[in-house]
């Protein structure tokens, strides 16, 4: 939240999206500015008054710079959708004549016509040919159980668990810890017993989470901003319903949301808030972190709420997201909640989840290019451990390592590698690094979702968790994950 500490992020970020800010970032440091601390927390000591007003200045003119790649990377969701030629259709409809069919067209809408000739789109994915089509009926019974969703919690669960002892940590790091304990590639928990105490004072744990999170620690699931957001949600679809808007959530935030359990972007957009700047540009005001990874972990319930309907959780991850993000950020949720929509609405395989999200990024975005090199990667290559260097070596020196480009990439590496499997989607999630226990809670809930029922997770990961979740969310401390499945499933059947 230091405003010294904003400008090298936002100069990082303004490099990335293409604005010159050289003159801007020779005053910086010509004055005695400081880069962003690469890892986490605040520069040491605080800046003198005289910089701290600079960068004020400074953060304000940055915002003023046009980005060369605005064209192509949208926030409004008209020029998203507009964007995307092969926006997703409404969910499967019954024709007049009983013959299931898939209506795609743009910008959620019916396309016309019966010509379903293959094509492809930018993204090497397969389309539909518009045409005349049938008059058709929204089939209000799509795919959705209760245990599914029982197991999309407990493998969003399982899998922020996962990587929470590791967070912050480098890859090096991460790799030497579970080798030195004979788990590698990662089929089970982190566990601190057995390891040399000179390979823990080198890569020490993550100092919160270590408590609750290694193997001989774990009791229950403990509290994590990737199951607080998705707890919020559903509080948010429980009192305003699918037609919630940007202010609503925002709102339900200062009620319920307690700002010490706010990070990145999201602490800044809550800080806009109290200081009276209204959605969206509490997005935009003063906030580097804007396409970092925040709005992606809060898209699950999105998804989950919308079975089959993947253009129907975009858009509703989009209002969610806008309180916090822009650009590539929103595109986050956007692509999760597109992914987890089709998985619940009936899809099986990973490999089309994926193919459905991306049909929701603008296709020239960074975001889509990042998605399609993990996939791209994870096809090419037979070593997962190979598959992490390739994407390490693309972003980890522009990157800060909860940016959500180089997260997207491994994530979607991840999950195409595992080709659905539940442990390897988590293991493999969280063993590539950079925002670990976020990219395990997304690999795990859509993991979770495609297996299908809770006890098709095996139990070493669920076991442990107790049915039972710690949460500062008001209502819902020491909740179990089976009545979170059955009020997300009220949700889900909502109209």
């Amino acid at each position: 939240m230091q405003p010294e500490d904003l400008v090298g992020h936002e100069l990082r970020q303004a490099a990335q999206d293409g604005r010159d800010a050289r003159a801007i970032e020779e005053r910086w440091y010509a004055a005695g500015g400081s880069p962003a601390p690469d890892r986490a927390g605040a520069s040491e000591p605080p800046a003198p008054p005289r910089l701290r007003a600079l960068a004020g200045q400074l953060l304000d003119e940055l915002a003023l710079l046009e980005s060369p790649l605005a064209a192509d990377e949208p926030t409004e969701l008209a020029d998203i959708m507009a964007a995307c030629p092969n926006w997703p259709g409404p969910p499967e409809a019954t024709p007049a004549d009983g013959n299931r069919t898939h209506v795609t067209g743009q910008a959620g809408l019916p396309a016309t016509g019966r010509d379903r000739t293959p094509l492809t789109d930018q993204n090497g994915l397969p389309v539909t040919r518009p045409g005349p089509t049938p008059t058709a009926r929204r089939d209000p019974t799509p795919a959705i159980t209760p245990a599914r969703l029982h197991a999309a919690w407990l493998g969003r669960a399982a899998g922020c668990l996962l990587g929470k002892p590791v967070e912050k940590l480098p890859l090096h790091g991460i790799r030497a810890l579970a080798r030195a304990t004979g788990n590698w590639p990662l089929t089970t928990w982190f566990t601190g017993r057995g390891l040399p105490p000179e390979l823990l004072a080198a890569h020490p744990w993550n100092r919160r989470s270590a408590p609750t999170s290694l193997a001989e620690n774990i009791d229950g699931m403990p509290e994590d901003d990737d199951l607080n957001y998705p707890l919020l949600t559903l509080l948010l679809l429980q009192r305003h319903g699918r037609s919630f808007t940007t202010a609503d959530l925002a709102r339900l935030w200062l009620d319920e949301l307690p700002a010490g359990r706010t990070f990145t972007a999201e602490r800044i957009a809550y800080g806009n808030l109290l200081a009276g700047v209204e959605p969206p540009w509490t997005a935009r005001y003063r906030n580097p972190y804007r396409e970092w990874i925040g709005a992606q972990i809060r898209a699950d319930v999105h998804g989950w709420t919308h079975p089959g309907d993947p253009a129907g959780a975009a858009a509703q991850a989009h209002r969610d997201a806008v309180l916090t993000h822009t650009a590539n950020g929103v595109y986050g949720a956007m692509f999760t909640a597109a992914a987890l929509a089709v998985a619940a609405g009936g899809e099986s395989e990973v490999h089309g989840c994926l193919a459905a999200g991306l049909r929701v990024v603008p296709p020239h975005s960074r975001y889509a290019r990042a998605v399609r090199l993990g996939i791209e990667t994870a096809r090419t290559e037979g070593d997962f451990d190979t598959v992490v260097d390739r994407l390490h070596a693309a972003y980890a020196d522009t990157h800060h390592w909860v940016h959500v480009l180089p997260n997207a990439a491994l994530l979607a590496a991840a999950l195409t590698h595992a080709d659905g499997d539940f442990t390897r989607s988590i293991g493999l999630a969280v063993s590539g690094g950079w925002d670990t226990d976020s990219n395990g809670a997304t690999a795990g809930s859509l993991a979770g979702l495609l297996a299908g029922a809770p006890d098709a997770l095996p139990d070493h990961w669920t076991a442990p968790l107790k049915n039972r979740l710690a949460t500062s969310v008001p209502g819902y401390d020491r909740t179990g994950f089976d009545t979170l499945a059955a009020l997300t499933h009220q949700e889900a059947l909502r109209p």
